[in-house]
């Protein structure tokens, strides 16, 4: 596990690694922003004597923290390639011509076992004779660039020599209908001029709703191949009428105008592997990926802990998370139309880090409370705007409470929970929300897993900061 804030963390002081400097006597550290024209905003983050001043605490009045981890035994898949295999057989090829191209979608998210299924799909599909593609299926992410969704793919493990077959990407669209509003509904140009289309993708639990139809086959089918505008005016439908109306509609009309031969859908277990791989065609997709997704909701990794003061997530990013720290686990959802949901119930959220494959797009980072300063010195804002452009929620593009070390957010949340003393705050620290499983927690917290059956409890310690007041005690 990682011990410092992910990726895009350094050594040396704060404000070296974030390139900012202090600017007398207001105690405050500057923040440029990125060396643009249009850079109008000159921010000054106030810097560490100011912040830890604000209230009456030490480092000393903090809890003790132990380390904590939950241990499953999920069910998972033996051998991926063998059960990608199984799925394929499962789909319908008899309109597709011997030797004719088949487009295979795939997505932004780091999915660990991916590379391997799309390869293994390429490689049936070789083996039956047509000639595979894949084309990145991600909406407006990579920057809404054909290059920019390439090298997307890359960062989460998916090319050219990995797959085994050509990656043609291109932004291009085609109107194929329109929804009962009349709004239109876009597909990938690429895939449309395929003989076939084979939709891959997990299915999970969505971050903006709950449904039917949340991320999976039919999501796939609109949003991602649907390209930048496809993803734009499906999200602006969504907040007009939900989204699990607009995705099973507007999904309908997508399956009966592409090619789509059927899908591979995959099930993550709490470990983040393959717990099963099912092969969907075209015509059962709407009907049958409602129980995938109970299923996979079964399997879901969460913490194991429902009331906290604070959340540590040493680092959110567009690879973990399409909302850079997966709302599941944060337990809130900020997104117009969507109730929140009623657990785990976390007051503060703080961030440590944006992931380098994120490539700046920090969307998702209004979700925190607070944030380090080297989460906006790691922001793109072109990036992160078309995203949340695209996806239709402002409020998560919006800067947290931002601090110049992590002694500095710990101290301040003290007087931003409602706890008295801060001895008896409930804090746990992950390394990123998809890493629930290894925490590190606070006393009060402490003494309660120790009666979970699932959950070992190590010794309590005091924490550690360095000179600059940043965390040194390992996950």
């Amino acid at each position: 596990m990682s011990s410092g804030r992910g990726a895009s963390g350094t050594s040396g002081s704060t404000n070296e690694r974030a390139g900012l400097q202090p600017t007398p006597p207001a105690d405050t550290v500057k923040h440029p922003g990125p060396p643009t024209a249009s850079n109008m905003v000159d921010l000054s983050i106030p810097g560490r004597e100011r912040l830890e001043g604000a209230n009456d605490y030490d480092l000393e009045d903090l809890p003790r923290f132990a380390r904590a981890t939950r241990h499953r035994d999920p069910p998972a898949v033996d051998d991926v390639r063998v059960a990608t295999e199984a799925a394929v057989d499962e789909l319908d090829f008899s309109a597709v011509p011997a030797g004719g191209e088949v487009a295979i979608t795939a997505g932004s998210r780091g999915i660990a076992d991916a590379p391997e299924l799309l390869s293994a799909l390429v490689e049936a599909l070789d083996s039956r004779g047509y000639e595979p593609f894949v084309f990145p299926s991600m909406g407006s992410h990579g920057g809404a660039t054909a290059e920019g969704q390439v090298e997307t793919l890359r960062s989460v493990g998916i090319t050219e020599e990995r797959v085994g077959c050509p990656i043609r990407s291109s932004m291009a669209v085609e109107e194929v209908g329109t929804d009962e509003e009349g709004r239109p509904v876009y597909v990938a140009a690429d895939a449309l001029a395929a003989d076939g289309v084979v939709l891959a993708n997990r299915v999970k639990a969505h971050t903006d709703y709950s449904g039917g139809l949340e991320s999976g086959l039919a999501k796939m089918a609109v949003v991602g191949m649907g390209k930048h505008r496809g993803a734009e005016v499906t999200h602006n439908a969504a907040l007009a009428r939900g989204f699990d109306a607009v995705i099973g509609e507007r999904a309908e009309i997508v399956l009966d105008a592409a090619p789509v031969v059927g899908g591979l859908a995959l099930l993550e277990n709490a470990h983040e592997r393959a717990a099963e791989i099912v092969g969907l065609p075209a015509d059962r997709i709407l009907d049958e990926e409602p129980e995938l997704l109970d299923r996979s909701k079964d399997l879901l990794a969460t913490l194991p802990v429902d009331d906290l003061d604070l959340l540590v997530v040493d680092e959110m990013g567009k690879e973990i998370s399409g909302t850079g720290m997966d709302t599941n686990v944060l337990g809130r959802v900020n997104f117009h139309g969507q109730a929140e949901p009623d657990a785990p119930d976390i007051t503060r959220v703080y961030v440590r880090s944006l992931t380098e494959a994120s490539h700046g797009n920090a969307v998702g980072v209004g979700l925190a409370d607070f944030a380090h300063v080297d989460v906006l010195e790691a922001i793109d804002l072109g990036d992160t705007y078309v995203n949340i452009a695209t996806s239709g929620e402002p409020s998560r593009a919006r800067l947290p409470y931002t601090v110049p070390a992590d002694a500095t957010a710990l101290l301040v949340a003290c007087s931003m929970t409602g706890v008295r003393d801060p001895a008896d705050l409930r804090v746990a620290r992950i390394e990123n929300t998809l890493e629930p499983d290894d925490l590190l927690v606070s006393e009060p917290v402490a003494d309660e897993l120790a009666e979970h059956p699932e959950v070992t409890v190590g010794d309590l310690e005091a924490l550690a900061f360095d000179a600059d007041g940043e965390l040194e005690t390992p996950l």
